[in-house]
């Protein structure tokens, strides 16, 4: 523990930023810590003017042992001359390594009496070496601190386009021909009526307490809207995704071995395709084909039917997958003129080998970015897939209250979004960890 300690507190010396944390975290044990080093430090003149004198006896004795030692006469000016400048050296040699107060609380730290003592006002303190003596933990600590901070801003910069946004919810909700005092009165029951300050502290304080208020239309209760709406996105969003891998990495690969072939020019013509094709465009073909003329599939989607869900999937993740295929590909054939590939042929490696255990390792890293980053915008851009298949999403959801503007649904949707995006972006980041080995030992060191 106390080594543990020890090595997260050379940790937090290594930038501003932590030693700032450092010291606001620990400035109930520093403050009464700083003042036994500076009381120790006062007492160090009386004590270092008599080693002052004792080193300057000890250099004189060296000094005349010299002299003895060469059979020379003895010179008094050589002799003050020699011991100025080794007095000099010592003195400077000593301020080097003279004790600082980190050194000192370094000290400190190795004594189990003092961390026992301090065990209470120092938690946090300690409990931040112990984060930070782990380059992995670390890591993901700092990762999750980054999140709650794109969290609270995303709803700063939210509410604030909102609240100067030129609509009017009250007249969006009451009509045009409702009265001024039952526009008040709206206003009054919402908090619209509160500045801008007000409403905002209001709003952050609602979700720090998970209290998402209630809708303007309606009055319905927030968190439950989301609660029933966002499964049916992410489960589109999720099979989407791996419905566009399961197709978009095989034909990426392929790509990159064939290379300038038949297979090559095909794929990536099919990719081209699936870029070009709007989404709504594409839906509305699927109904008029696989639901109207042929009628396979349902042409909305059906709570708790599966079949429902196939013609979103595939829409949704048309796009993805052609943005996958032709990363794959172009990863790999960057990969596959680096230098460790020219080695690994050189040793005499199978192609096989070196595409399976060099190459596509390699090449994960990057395609791993784009799933990632892709994956966050379909949370986010379903809203048109929702809306051709009838599929009462988040998506959806979000563009319905955007023309009122109702401030507490909007606000709530996108929170979830990029909480989810951020738990995305953090597994993302992981998998670097644990497929990249110079991000392992950048985290280790």
């Amino acid at each position: 523990m106390t080594t543990r300690l020890i090595k997260g507190f050379h940790v937090s010396q290594a930038s501003v930023g932590l030693r700032l944390i450092h010291w606001l975290l620990g400035i109930v044990i520093h403050i009464p810590a700083l003042l036994y080093f500076q009381f120790k430090k006062r007492k160090q003149p009386a004590t270092a003017t008599l080693l002052d004198q004792q080193m300057i006896q000890q250099l004189s004795t060296d000094y005349d042992q010299r002299i003895d030692y060469f059979n020379r006469d003895p010179n008094e000016n050589e002799k003050q001359a020699f011991i100025s400048k080794e007095y000099a050296l010592l003195k400077k040699t000593e301020q080097q390594y003279r004790l600082n107060y980190p050194q000192f609380f370094e000290q400190l730290l190795q004594s189990r009496r003092f961390l026992l003592l301090t065990l209470v006002p120092g938690f946090f303190l300690y409990l931040f070496y112990l984060i930070y003596h782990h380059g992995l933990i670390r890591f993901i600590f700092e990762r999750l601190v980054a999140t709650v901070f794109v969290i609270f801003s995303v709803i700063v910069i939210v509410f604030t386009l909102l609240y100067f946004s030129p609509q009017d919810p009250a007249q969006n909700i009451l009509g045009d021909q409702a009265t001024a005092a039952q526009r008040e009165n709206f206003e009054a029951l919402f908090g619209l009526d509160q500045p801008y300050l007000v409403q905002l502290t209001d709003r952050l304080h609602g979700f720090i307490t998970f209290d998402l208020g209630t809708t303007y239309q309606g009055n319905e209760d927030v968190l439950l809207n989301i609660e029933n709406r966002f499964p049916v996105t992410l489960t589109l969003a999720f099979l989407s995704l791996v419905l566009a891998i399961a197709i978009a990495v095989p034909i990426g690969i392929i790509s990159a071995v064939k290379v300038q072939s038949f297979w090559d020019y095909s794929f990536m013509f099919l990719a081209l395709i699936g870029l070009s094709i709007p989404s709504f465009w594409q839906g509305l073909i699927f109904i008029l084909t696989f639901a109207i003329e042929l009628d396979w599939l349902p042409s909305t989607y059906i709570p708790g039917q599966f079949a429902s869900l196939i013609m979103p999937v595939i829409v949704l993740g048309t796009g993805l997958s052609a943005t996958i295929a032709r990363m794959t590909r172009s990863e790999i054939l960057e990969v596959m003129h680096e230098d460790y590939i020219v080695t690994a042929k050189a040793k005499g490696l199978s192609n096989r080998r070196i595409f399976t255990k060099h190459a596509l390792p390699n090449a994960w890293i990057p395609i791993l970015t784009v799933i990632g980053l892709q994956f966050g915008a379909m949370l986010g851009g379903a809203s048109v897939t929702e809306k051709v298949f009838n599929i009462q999403g988040l998506g959806s959801y979000i563009v319905d209250k955007q023309f009122i503007p109702d401030i507490p649904a909007i606000l709530a949707g996108v929170v979830y979004i990029a909480v989810m995006i951020s738990v995305v972006n953090l597994l993302v980041d992981l998998l670097y960890a644990l497929l990249n080995p110079r991000l392992r030992a950048e985290l280790n060191d």
